[in-house]
């Protein structure tokens, strides 16, 4: 039947569609072609067959739960292609951290936060060596804070992700909690450069000068064991002279974390006034807290002031007292290496100016492989301990090597190695002697 009206059938489409096409802009055209488009809600929101819309909702992967802390300072500039990660309360010095991570490259962000603290008025203390990665110090009215940037790789990166990211942390003091733990330390002190370390009640250690010997008091680590066997004796009787403070205080002497430079010139300055507590002439003179700073980053209201102002003014460490024009900042948390452990003791251990120095003589004495990357300066200390035979530093602290590593961080176990021995191989004292000494 449907075959024998087949003509028909093609008619009645030939007539249906000339009527379309005479009367395109027809009213009764455009109600035909919009109940035959395709509904827009669906080509905006497509879904897949057998599988409810609800289920297709995916959420954003940027949108951070994180915020910022409520007393975030205003003037902290936060670099705006940028996701917030991580949010680290206040720890025992009163610093609260803050991580971002940004797809943009290390460099861009370095010369973000170099323009705003410049265009912003911020004072730089420290700034990033290249653009790659480091860290800024910098100081606005009573606020100092740390911004650290570090390129990372990203492992197992989606397929429209970039293989590489910045992480980027600001370290900053909360003020209200500054003020609660240390009131000393007022933000409307002028001289305040930033964070201050807890007022430490070490008596070996203060913030006057003073004529009187220091009293120092026994200290007892329950860790010491975790040190190598050679250097358990000489940690303990540091201990036992009171001069390894460490702050904030704890019973644990963590023999292996890096020691940092103001944490070494505070034991460097204790154990040589300690050893010679009854040789007022081979002590090491605290500062007035009236004198001249010498570093931009220590001043006078800092806890640790008066032992490096009193290292500076001895010119046991370089600074403008020293002829050193460029070594205007301490930099007390940078970790200490080897050559400035070296420069800066063993003037204490010879009593006289150093030898002169150059890099044949140190090739010759120690045979250092890489003498070519000792400092200068740090030289003249390196070919002075040689002279010491077995009390030398190096071979007490680090043994035999053909390696220096002058640059190389060092641990408070081996600086406590360093510091049991004061003198030369044929006078000296020891840590176990002063011991004696004091009775």
């Amino acid at each position: 039947m449907f075959f024998r009206n087949r003509p028909a059938v093609f008619l009645s489409f030939a007539v249906l569609l000339s009527s379309l096409t005479a009367c395109t802009n027809s009213q009764s055209a455009k109600n035909l072609q919009q109940s035959l488009a395709a509904d827009p809600q669906l080509q905006n929101n497509p879904v897949p067959f057998g599988k409810p819309q609800s289920q297709q909702v995916t959420p954003n992967s940027n949108t951070s739960i994180i915020k910022l802390p409520a007393d975030f300072p205003a003037d902290i500039p936060i670099y705006p292609n940028a996701t917030l990660e991580e949010v680290i309360p206040a720890n025992s010095e009163n610093k609260i951290s803050i991580r971002w991570q940004s797809a943009d490259p290390s460099n861009l962000i370095t010369s973000f936060y170099r323009q705003q603290f410049q265009a912003k008025n911020w004072q730089i203390v420290q700034q990033p060596q290249d653009d790659v990665d480091g860290t800024f110090s910098a100081r606005r009215n009573d606020l100092l804070i740390n911004v650290t940037i570090k390129p990372q790789t990203v492992t197992k990166a989606a397929p429209n992700q970039p293989q590489t990211a910045t992480k980027l942390v600001i370290e900053y003091s909360s003020n209200s909690q500054t003020t609660a733990t240390n009131p000393v330390t007022s933000s409307n002190n002028s001289e305040f450069i930033g964070p201050v370390l807890p007022n430490t009640n070490s008596p070996n250690i203060t913030t006057q000068p003073t004529s009187q010997p220091e009293i120092l008091t026994t200290q007892e680590f329950t860790d010491i064991q975790k040190a190598p066997p050679e250097w358990r004796s000489h940690i303990q009787d540091l201990a036992t002279l009171g001069v390894l403070s460490i702050e904030p205080k704890t019973n644990e002497f963590l023999p292996d974390k890096i020691i940092t430079r103001r944490e070494y010139a505070r034991w460097l300055v204790a154990a040589n006034n300690a050893m010679y507590a009854n040789n007022p002439a081979k002590k090491i003179r605290l500062a007035a807290t009236s004198t001249q700073p010498a570093f931009r980053d220590i001043l006078t209201k800092d806890p640790d002031f008066p032992v490096i102002q009193g290292l500076a003014e001895t010119g046991l460490i370089p600074s403008a007292l020293s002829g050193d024009a460029t070594a205007v900042l301490f930099r007390p948390d940078a970790p200490l290496t080897r050559e400035q452990l070296l420069l800066w003791k063993i003037p204490l251990d010879t009593r006289q100016a150093l030898p002169a120095a150059n890099l044949e003589a140190v090739k010759q004495t120690w045979g250092f492989q890489d003498a070519g990357s000792i400092e200068p300066k740090a030289l003249r200390a390196v070919l002075a301990d040689f002279q010491n035979a077995e009390q030398s530093n190096i071979r007490r602290v680090f043994g035999y090597t053909t390696l220096f590593q002058p640059k190389k961080p060092v641990t408070r176990a081996e600086a406590s190695a360093a510091l049991w021995y004061f003198g030369t191989q044929g006078e000296g004292m020891s840590a176990r002697e002063a011991l004696k000494l004091n009775g």
